[in-house]
C-alpha cells in the first residue's frame, strides 16, 4: 500500500528570518526619513494623506468642540446680562442724579430771582417753602415754613418773582399761614401803573382771576393795564406789580364796569415765597410785629350801592 508523505514543518520559517525582514524593513524606513528630511520627496504623499486623515481628525475633535462652544454660548449669554443689569442700574442712577441736578439748578434760579425781585423793595427778607395748601377750592390759604421764632408777624407781605402772592394771616411758633390775593376773603388796595388812578382788587376764588368792583364805567382803563400795589395801608410794598387787566365790560345803564385782572404772581405753581419786612417811612406802625389789629388790605370794602 502506498503512503503518502507530507512535509509538516512550518510555513513560518519558510523564507528570510524575522530578524532579516525587520532589519530590513529598518533599514527601508531611514533610507525614507532621510531621503524626507533632506529633500522632502514625501510632501507629496503627506499632502495627500492629511486629504484623507483630516474627516477622521475633524469627527474625533467634534465633542471637544461643540462642549466648547455650549460652555462659550452660556457664560458670553450670562456675562452679557449681567453687563445688561449693571449698565441699567448705571443709567438709571445718571437718569436719577441728572433729574435732581435739574431740580437743584431751578430751585437754585426761583431763589435768586426771588432774591433779586425783592432786592430794591427792603434790605430784610426771607425765603419761605410752602408745605401745605388747603383743599378747599374757594379757601385759598398756603402753610409756609416760617413762624414766630423767625420773625414772621400777622399782615406781612409774601410776595414771589412776578407780583403779590399774599399775606400772613395766623403764625405758628414754627410755621404760618398765608392768605392769597385771589381768595374771595382778600382785598388789596392798587394802582392802574398807566393813569394812576386808584382801586381795590378782590378776590374771586379762581386763581387766575381778581375782581375790580369800584371803578366806573368812565374810568380810564385798558385790557393789559398793569396793577402796581398802592402802597396804602403799609402793607404791600408801593409799586410791587399784583395783576394785569383782562377783561373790561362797560354797560349805559350800569354805574360801574365790570372789570376783571390777571394775578401776575404763580398762585397756583409757587413752591418757594418771600417773606419781606416792608416799613414805609410815613406808617411804621403798620409794620409793628406786636400789633393786633387786622390788617387792612385783609378786609373787602363795601361797594357803594
Amino acid at each position: 500500500m502506498t503512503s503518502f508523505s507530507s512535509d509538516i514543518r512550518p510555513i513560518i520559517g519558510r523564507g528570510p528570518s524575522l530578524i532579516a525582514r525587520a532589519l530590513f524593513l529598518a533599514a527601508i524606513s531611514i533610507a525614507l526619513m532621510v531621503a524626507d528630511h533632506r529633500y522632502q520627496y514625501l510632501d507629496s504623499v503627506h499632502q495627500g494623506m492629511s486629504v484623507f486623515v483630516y474627516p477622521v481628525q475633524w469627527v474625533a475633535d467634534l465633542p471637544s468642540r461643540i462642549t466648547h462652544w455650549i460652555y462659550d454660548t452660556f457664560e458670553d449669554r450670562e456675562r452679557l446680562r449681567t453687563e445688561n443689569e449693571a449698565l441699567t442700574a448705571a443709567l438709571r442712577d445718571a437718569n436719577l442724579n441728572l433729574q435732581t441736578l435739574a431740580a437743584l439748578n431751578e430751585e437754585n434760579r426761583r431763589l435768586r430771582e426771588l432774591n433779586e425781585a425783592v432786592a430794591n423793595v427792603t434790605d430784610k427778607h426771607m425765603i419761605a417753602r410752602i408745605m401745605r395748601v388747603d383743599l378747599d377750592p374757594l379757601r385759598h390759604r398756603v402753610l409756609l415754613n416760617r413762624g414766630q421764632v423767625d420773625g414772621v408777624y400777622k399782615g406781612q407781605a409774601v410776595l414771589d418773582t412776578h407780583g403779590i402772592f399774599g399775606q400772613i394771616t395766623q403764625v405758628g411758633r414754627y410755621s404760618s399761614e398765608a392768605i392769597m390775593i385771589s381768595d374771595p376773603e382778600h382785598a388789596i388796595p392798587v394802582r392802574i401803573n398807566r393813569s394812576g388812578l386808584r382801586t381795590i382788587a378782590e378776590g374771586t376764588g379762581s386763581t387766575d382771576k381778581l375782581n375790580l368792583p369800584f371803578l366806573t364805567s368812565e374810568a380810564d382803563i385798558k385790557v393789559g393795564d398793569l396793577l402796581i400795589a398802592s402802597g396804602l395801608g403799609g402793607i404791600f410794598p408801593a409799586g410791587y406789580p399784583v395783576a394785569e387787566i383782562s377783561r373790561i365790560e362797560r354797560s349805559p345803564s350800569e354805574t360801574f364796569a365790570m372789570v376783571e385782572a390777571k394775578p401776575l404772581a404763580l398762585l397756583d405753581r409757587d413752591y418757594e415765597v418771600m417773606l419781606i419786612w416792608y416799613q414805609p417811612a410815613e406808617m411804621e406802625t403798620f409794620t409793628d410785629p406786636n400789633r393786633k389789629a387786622s390788617p387792612a388790605s385783609a378786609t373787602k370794602p363795601r361797594k357803594p350801592s
